[in-house]
């Protein structure tokens, strides 16, 4: 055993190259995230899955993610974190080429569960070596703002690149994308990046993490399917219960074995449970409202994948601006400001898309782009620090887990509950449309079951037909889009009004530094 990296002695040199490589391994892991968003119209004329099988490709990838995210954790703590960084890019690379090859929306989605599998032995470790390179805490608030920039920056611009590469190539490219970056983080993360673990990580909870897993998967099943099954339902109302007994049955056990999965004295820790909750209810407006909005972009104003993709890039630019400028915010003002003033300015980002018609022009969407960008920015890197600076470096692992468990069962459920919302309110709306006009019943039912892509209807309408059809599904999507939009506010402004007691004003000490004289001493960590 000896002392961190850096007071061994680790030259500057390796350590920025380390951070270089566990960075590009999150790039690929956000990028995984969305990158299908844009490609949805071509893997349906590919494929042909039903709505429910979309909304499972999308989602399924952080599902799994965050399902399993916590276990593999805690496995990166006992089993070493470069180890488990290796391990999860090879498993994301291997999955993505079987996804690539797929031949029915089933593979697709059991591709994307595998990478998410694979993401969630990736991403807790990309956190926990920065923490073990950068014991200081000045410098690991910097690395940490780096951390959640490449993190928001993957995800709001796989967009982007899977509009140009199914523009060009098809949504397969969205698979085959994943591999040269993954085999670059693979060779420099061998070379450069150093093993860490935590020598008297306890036993394993293999219990809960199945119990944390399970609960998960029920709800996000429940919501996913329901606008299909009906939300009262037998089988939507059997999984939302099942849900809620997994997830109690998962809080008796941590509080009651010696060896919890997710330790309660890790979430009573100052700032952790309120930086999480913030990341979930962030990432919840996030990218539900970017899985929407890259629909619109291409169902009801008519881009083509790469457009829509270029259209979502001011997202990506102010979320890097706001996470730049959250670290400095934060030192100066205390962590409830970034924190609350950037879930505000969520909020308002998400009241100016609600006001989103047919006609509306661009301008409006770029103007929720910017705004909601920077506030995600400033809660995405301000609520990250408050996590990880809390956590003794023993448990790195661990910490980083609750982090990114958090922010992957927001966007699963953001996706899941806004796509939902989303299905639901086009679906009544447009066939209550038709049948107002009296549209025959064959127009009806295709209306039903005929997805988002808006456009698409333009030839597979009589001539006399299509005019007003199409006006109608448009109207119909901007009213369903408002209706999320207007969930994402509400949930935003919740979370603001919540979590503004219980952070603490002023700029005291920060995070980290409290955490490193409150868990003096520690038992060190084991490097290799």
């Amino acid at each position: 055993m000896t002392r961190p990296a850096v007071e061994a002695g680790l030259p500057r040199a390796p350590r920025i190259w380390a951070a270089v490589a566990v960075c590009l391994g999150l790039f690929v892991l956000g990028l995984d995230l969305t990158v299908l968003n844009v490609a949805v119209p071509d893997l349906q004329r590919d494929l042909a899955p039903s709505t429910a099988q979309v909304q499972w490709a999308v989602d399924s990838y952080a599902l799994v993610l965050g399902s399993a995210v916590l276990a593999a954790g805690a496995v990166g703590d006992r089993w070493g974190r470069r180890r488990s960084f290796l391990s999860g890019l090879a498993v994301c690379a291997a999955a993505s080429t079987a996804g690539a090859l797929a031949t029915g929306p089933w593979q697709v989605i059991t591709a994307r569960c595998v990478m998410g599998a694979g993401a969630a032995l990736l991403m807790p470790s990309t956190l926990a070596v920065l923490h073990h390179l950068y014991p200081e805490p000045a410098l690991r608030r910097r690395a940490i703002s780096a951390w959640a920039a490449v993190a928001g920056l993957g995800g709001l611009t796989g967009p982007v690149t899977g509009g140009w590469l199914v523009e060009h190539f098809s949504w397969r490219a969205g698979f085959w994308i994943n591999l040269p970056p993954a085999a670059c983080a693979l060779l420099l993360a061998l070379a450069v990046v150093p093993e860490s673990r935590d020598p008297q990580a306890p036993a394993f909870d293999t219990t809960g993490a199945a119990l944390s897993a399970g609960s998960l998967f029920a709800l996000v099943w429940a919501v996913t399917e329901s606008p299909h099954r009906g939300w009262t339902g037998v089988p939507t109302l059997a999984a939302f219960t099942a849900a809620t007994a997994l997830l109690a049955a998962f809080v008796a056990r941590q509080r009651r074995i010696a060896h919890p999965l997710l330790p309660p004295r890790l979430i009573r820790l100052p700032g952790v449970a309120s930086g999480a909750a913030a990341l979930a209810l962030m990432s919840f407006a996030m990218f539900g409202g970017l899985f929407v909005l890259t629909l619109y972009l291409q169902g009801v104003l008519g881009h083509s994948p790469f457009e829509a993709g270029l259209r979502t890039l001011p997202l990506p630019a102010a979320l890097a601006v706001g996470a730049v400028a959250a670290g400095p915010t934060a030192r100066r003002f205390g962590h409830r400001t970034p924190v609350v003033g950037g879930l505000t300015v969520v909020c308002a980002g998400f009241l100016v898309l609600a006001g989103t018609g047919p006609d509306s022009a661009f301008s409006r969407c770029v103007t929720f782009e910017l705004v909601t960008g920077l506030g995600a920015g400033l809660v995405a890197a301000a609520a990250t620090d408050l996590v990880q600076g809390a956590v003794p470096g023993r448990s790195a692992g661990i910490g980083s887990a609750v982090n990114d468990a958090t922010r992957q069962v927001g966007s699963a459920l953001g996706v899941a509950v806004q796509g939902s919302i989303l299905t639901s309110v086009f679906t009544a709306r447009l066939t209550g449309s038709l049948t107002r006009a009296s549209a025959p019943a064959r127009l009806v039912e295709a209306a039903r079951h005929g997805g988002f892509d808006v456009t698409a209807w333009q030839t597979a309408l009589p001539e006399a037909a299509r005019a007003s059809v199409q006006d109608a599904a448009r109207s119909a999507f901007t009213d369903a889009m408002t209706c999320t939009a207007l969930t994402a506010a509400a949930v935003a402004a919740l979370a603001a009004a919540a979590l503004f007691p219980r952070l603490p004003a002023g700029c005291p000490a920060t995070a980290a530094e409290r955490s490193l004289t409150a868990a003096s001493p520690q038992p060190v960590e084991e490097t290799a």
